[in-house]
């Protein structure tokens, strides 16, 4: 039960990580023109690094 609601968690989180991403698209194309990157990609990342985890079957 505990596995399925940190699944569930960290579903909700990767889509809201998603969603940020996507909204702030157009902040991190402005950015990129005046020379900032930011780091949304490696935040999308670690949250599917994250979820990629919890699907895994533990001590199998």
């Amino acid at each position: 039960m505990f596995n399925a609601i940190s699944r569930t968690v960290t579903f909700a989180l990767y889509q809201l990580t998603l969603a940020l991403g996507i909204l702030l698209m157009p902040v991190a194309l402005l950015a990129r023109r005046v020379g900032v990157r930011l780091p949304v990609d490696r935040m999308v990342d670690a949250a599917a690094s994250a979820y990629d985890q919890t699907d895994e079957p533990r001590g199998r």
